[in-house]
């Protein structure tokens, strides 16, 4: 399910399975090992005309748990089709604004052995109350380094489905 071609036609499942009307356009669709998450684009909601930052930021927020609400029962039963047919858990969440609400995440335990170095930068976040455990500030070292390096990764997931394709088009073991 990794390939290209997986990939694709699991985007579109999800694109002929969700109601038309719930997203503006094709939901994104990120994959991994464990998880499948969903993510689609609401319309954005209008503030009053002269609304502050705060009060849009509060309609966007009403908005997107009013959608979570009155989607949950049948975003479940996708859920469920979706995990029997595809071998995942699936994630949902939505984009409104500039905002990406993720409703549901799997935290997935990651087994790593590290260098005392290592453990010391852990430690040091969650003694400055940054994290509150090693798992909370190796996930934040795991968000700091996604955000800041967006172009070097999104480039090496480019070179990945490269490699995929040429094993794909190699020799079957």
């Amino acid at each position: 399910m990794t390939t290209n071609d997986g990939l694709e036609k699991l985007r579109g499942w999800f694109t002929g399975r969700l109601p038309d009307g719930w997203f503006e356009g094709a939901p994104e669709v990120v994959l991994d090992r464990e998880e499948i998450s969903v993510i689609g684009r609401l319309a954005e909601p209008t503030a009053a005309e002269g609304a502050s930052e705060a009060e849009r930021s509060g309609v966007i927020a009403g908005h997107v748990q009013r959608f979570r609400e009155d989607t949950r029962e049948r975003r479940v039963d996708i859920a469920r089709e979706a995990e029997h047919r595809f071998g995942r858990k699936v994630s949902w969440g939505v984009q409104c604004g500039d905002e990406t609400t993720m409703f549901t995440q799997l935290s997935v335990p990651v087994m790593t052995r590290l260098r005392q170095s290592e453990r010391r930068v852990l430690d040091t976040l969650v003694d400055a109350g940054v994290a509150r455990s090693r798992s909370d500030a190796l996930a934040w070292c795991v968000r700091l380094v996604g955000k800041n390096a967006d172009d070097w990764l999104a480039e090496l997931r480019d070179a990945l489905q490269h490699v995929e394709r040429a094993r794909a088009a190699g020799p079957q073991v």
